[in-house]
């Protein structure tokens, strides 16, 4: 009568979306560090970027969203990088492109714009699946974090929240 691998799959999600909030990093507290390897080849932990503001980014290139938005945080980027801050000494972006396959994402950067060096490339098939995703409980992209000077996360996560933001401290 009842379909057992539809109620064990149902079950499992169950426990997946009532886990899922714990541990999320709110604002105000250290943004979860993390290592990984950059698009080209280099070593890269976050905690290296600490003493500069960042946005860490999650987006896709398979995502419409995501297309929409990029474009917006290229030219936040371009409007305050290089400026000094009152509490900080530049800006950088970490861009994380979670992606079903790792063939689409290079082409749709190149056409938004992305040109940071930090650009991170994780296959997940799921965006709850991805490592970097998971540690801060990203579960729709895009997503934004903008990381203070000293590693906190700060409360504005849209683009127009972080513009207003950095506007007020600058130098």
């Amino acid at each position: 009568m009842y379909n057992k691998p539809l109620i064990v799959l149902a079950i499992m999600f169950g426990f997946m979306a009532l886990f899922s909030n714990c541990g999320t990093p709110k604002k105000g507290d250290m943004a979860p560090d993390f290592e990984t390897i950059l698009i080209d080849g280099s070593d890269f932990k976050l905690s290296d970027l600490q003493g500069n503001y960042v946005i860490l980014d999650f987006w896709g290139s398979w995502c419409g969203p995501c297309r929409t938005e990029t474009p917006k945080l290229v030219s936040l980027y371009s409007k305050y990088k290089g400026k000094k801050f009152s509490d900080a000494d530049d800006i950088y972006v970490v861009s994380v492109a979670l992606e079903k396959n790792d063939k689409s994402w290079k082409l749709v950067a190149d056409k938004l714009g992305i040109d940071w060096k930090h650009q991170v490339v994780e296959k997940a098939k799921f965006v709850r699946f991805s490592n970097l995703a998971q540690k801060y409980n990203v579960t729709d992209i895009p997503s934004k974090f903008l990381i203070s000077p000293k590693g906190e996360l700060l409360p504005q996560n849209t683009i127009g929240g972080i513009d207003k933001y950095l506007s007020e401290r600058i130098k």
